[in-house]
């Protein structure tokens, strides 16, 4: 009876009608003091705007499409962090008492990301046609997750949705500040393979042959070390196209791979978690994320193991995830948090002991923050210790290689010097 009662609802809710969609238009004209106005905001047709624009004293208004770009039409690519700006800016109005609908419209029209903007436009056309806001988000679960989902639902069903949205624009901060971090202490140790790999490549390519053309007029027997740096440089000559390209292939591959492959990205995550620094940095953020997901989402009223199947895939690392998956099958046969933590071995003691006492308490949610907020300090001071590390670390590697070649082309000179 429940489902006939669910599907009479969905065959006799309004479909959107496109000529409710808005457009973007540019618009001049006067104003009643003569004065010249000019603006630009979304309507449904130019009529429509300048019916408007005439209402609110604007005289001989002119009004136009917004052209869009030859090149590039379709817009940036749609980030993390444009959802955490939009998350804020909603939660900002609906606290402000702004309707939905309005609230989408301004947010859209100020956008300048064309594919942010359509993603608005189309989920406040959704919503003013009726459809819940969990609903029309769940028709884009790209840039909406299970996890944006359930808390917008929940906060819907509990008549809470401007505190559960401002706790999403919180998250979602949060969560785009620590995924730089961790982008952040990756990138250095790539900046100084890249650096190293370059300045070798400049070396061998252009200066040691330089070298090698004067070594030729000596007529004596040149230094092991410095035959084998011009044997690396005739290598690179020759071979230059197949040593870039092999490299270049190698980073698409491994990119391809760990999209396609389960089992490499777990590899691959495994390795990291091993790596001094960048492996402490990398369990920091995965409990970080987890206990400011799981705290975000038991705030917002999503049962416990429910919201730990949607925390499982927040973690950004495949042992985390295997690991939260674990914990939500003991968690749902009865076991503790803290417990069914303990059972899975990735976790520190301070973060299961913290959970226990907020279990005991009934104040998990606070102490998972507490959780969250400690981590993720840990995470930036490591950071920030490995960018002063690194530094120093770019001149060592830059003037070893540098060194290197340098001593080895200039060590014939120096026999030859010793035998006169």
């Amino acid at each position: 009876m429940a489902a006939s009662r669910s599907a009479v609802r969905n065959s006799t809710k309004p479909k959107p009608n496109p000529s409710d969609i808005l457009q973007q238009f540019t618009w001049e004209g006067t104003d009643k003091r003569g004065v010249k106005m000019k603006g630009e905001e979304a309507a449904k047709s130019e009529n429509a705007l300048k019916i408007e624009l005439r209402k609110r004293g604007i005289s001989n208004p002119v009004v136009k499409p917004v052209s869009k770009p030859i090149f590039g039409a379709a817009g940036k690519t749609i980030t993390g962090q444009d959802i955490a700006v939009f998350s804020r800016q909603l939660a900002t109005m609906m606290q402000s008492g702004i309707p939905m609908v309005q609230a989408f419209s301004i947010v859209a029209g100020g956008q300048k990301n064309i594919r942010m903007q359509n993603l608005l436009e189309s989920i406040g056309a959704d919503i003013a046609s009726g459809t819940a806001l969990s609903e029309a988000l769940a028709k884009h679960p790209i840039q909406f997750d299970a996890l944006y989902q359930n808390l917008v639902n929940a906060g819907e069903s509990a008549g809470v949705l401007d505190t559960v949205l401002d706790s999403i624009a919180n998250y979602k901060e949060n969560i785009e500040t620590l995924k730089g971090k961790i982008k952040k202490a990756l990138f250095y140790p790539a900046v100084v393979i890249a650096v190293a790999f370059l300045v070798s490549a400049v070396l061998l390519i252009f200066v040691v042959p330089t070298f090698q053309n004067l070594f030729k007029g000596f007529g004596a027997d040149l230094p092991a070390f410095t035959l084998m740096i011009i044997g690396a440089s005739d290598f690179v000559i020759a071979w230059w196209w197949l040593i870039f390209g092999g490299i270049i292939g190698a980073i698409f591959l491994t990119i391809s791979s760990l999209k396609r492959s389960r089992a490499f990205a777990e590899f691959v995550d495994r390795l990291l978690l091993r790596v001094p620094i960048i492996g402490e940095i990398m369990k920091n953020s995965a409990i970080a994320r987890f206990s400011r997901t799981l705290a975000v989402t038991f705030k917002a009223g999503v049962p416990l193991v429910d919201a730990l199947g949607t925390v499982a895939g927040a973690t950004g690392n495949i042992v985390y995830e295997d690991a939260v998956m674990r914990i939500k099958d003991d968690v749902a046969t009865g076991y503790p948090l803290n417990v069914a933590m303990k059972q899975v071995n990735v976790f520190p003691h301070m973060v299961m002991q913290m959970t226990a006492i907020g279990e005991e308490a009934g104040a998990l949610d606070a102490m998972l923050f507490k959780v969250a907020d400690f981590y993720e300090q840990e995470v930036n001071n490591a950071v920030d210790a490995l960018s002063s590390l690194i530094e120093p670390m770019v001149m060592i590697v830059i003037g070893g290689v540098v060194g290197s070649m340098v001593i080895g082309m200039y060590l014939p000179v120096f026999k030859l010097a010793a035998a006169i």
